[in-house]
């Protein structure tokens, strides 16, 4: 897909942090050989007991620096269980760019221990390497679609991030059974509406925070 319509589709391919370290060399050649242009951490997949913090994590995200490739991390238990390693990570190597995938996996704060845990992920806002997929809204709300209760998080992350570090994804192609593709995007206009987003950061968040981010993508060859 990704050599059919070059125009269309940059990839991200999936970091394997084996103990032997050879997901490293993996890394470099995807991005190298096969033009891929992101690397997504996913903590679920270290070796029990390691955390992203071990030397083959830290090889990785440095590596990831070092090739341009912007890190995704996919925190799909939660930021708290992770701050401490994220904050490590971007403290000790600034050179890599860190998205986090569906704003970090945090709804809505409902009591203290949420509200500290959406707190800690936007107080990483101070790294200037860090961006925000505003994406997956059905993943991350507690209401139906159109998903207004995800206004305020997004009024939130704008605050803190501001708009040209936030981007929207779909989270195609498991969207498509809860309101669809075009649908998704639908959403974001409706939600943004709520908070009184700016057309200015809105364009932002649609589309070109993730072309400066990624530059030189998406043009017709």
């Amino acid at each position: 897909v990704l050599k059919k319509y070059p125009s269309k589709f940059i990839g991200c391919c999936l970091a394997n942090p084996a103990d032997d370290g050879s997901g490293i060399k993996q890394l470099e050649h995807l991005i190298v050989q096969e033009k891929y242009r992101a690397v997504r951490f996913n903590p679920n997949l270290w070796p029990s007991g390691q955390k992203m913090t071990n030397e083959v994590g830290r090889s990785l995200f440095a590596k990831a620096g070092e090739l341009g490739a912007p890190v995704g991390i996919m925190v799909m238990k939660g930021i708290s269980s992770y701050i401490q390693e994220i904050e490590e990570l971007c403290t000790d190597y600034p050179a890599t760019t860190v998205i986090f995938d569906h704003m970090a996996f945090c709804k809505p704060p409902t009591n203290d221990d949420e509200e500290k845990a959406f707190s800690s992920f936007l107080n990483l806002s101070r790294f200037p390497q860090v961006y925000v997929k505003y994406s997956a809204l059905f993943r991350i709300t507690r209401e139906a679609y159109p998903y207004e209760d995800t206004s305020q998080l997004l009024s939130r992350v704008i605050s803190s991030y501001g708009a040209n570090r936030i981007m929207w994804g779909s989270d195609f192609p498991y969207v498509v059974p809860e309101c669809g593709y075009k649908g998704a995007k639908e959403a974001i206009s409706h939600v943004a509406g709520k908070v009184a987003v700016s057309s200015s950061d809105l364009e932002w968040i649609l589309g070109k925070t993730v072309s400066q981010l990624f530059q030189g993508a998406w043009v017709t060859p």
